[in-house]
């Protein structure tokens, strides 16, 4: 296993808490000199709250443990592909890598609907690899999301 396969393993785990919420499955961590330093899990719904994704809660988990806002020496291992908000956190950050599960076709912001995170006309541009641990990631998503389907059917 690679270390980019164990850390997304932890991103992984991370999703799992949020499914086991009925949430969303889409977990992240952030990583400085190949230790974890930050965890994260959707919970937007179990907070009523728009702003409670994966990628922000990381973002200031880890900001908190460094005591700063610039994570420039820091990689995030995220199981989906992040949206406009969480790539716009990720560059404000000055994130040096982002690694990526799945990609999102209908809302990702790292090179599916556009690419916010190396977009030259910003001051930072962020390193990004797509599909570690690809296969895995997009099955627990799309396994949630039957499942969810499969609940909201009428029972005949």
């Amino acid at each position: 296993m690679t270390q980019e396969e164990k850390y997304m393993k932890a991103a992984i785990k991370q999703a799992m808490k949020a499914y086991a919420l009925t949430e969303v499955p889409i977990g992240c961590v952030i990583v400085q000199n190949d230790t974890i330093i930050a965890r994260g899990y959707n919970r937007r719904n179990t907070e009523g709250n728009t702003l409670a994704h994966a990628e922000l809660s990381a973002i200031r988990k880890a900001c908190k443990k460094t005591g700063d806002w610039r994570l420039e020496d820091c990689t995030m291992y995220v199981t989906l592909e992040p949206c406009q908000m969480c790539a716009g956190a990720i560059v404000q950050s000055r994130m040096h890598k982002v690694v990526i599960g799945s990609m999102n076709p209908k809302a990702g912001c790292a090179g599916s609907v556009l690419n916010l995170l190396q977009m030259a006309e910003f001051n930072h541009q962020v390193e990004i690899k797509r599909g570690v641990l690809e296969e895995e990631c997009s099955e627990m998503l799309s396994g949630f999301f039957r499942e969810l389907r499969l609940k909201k059917r009428p029972k005949a």
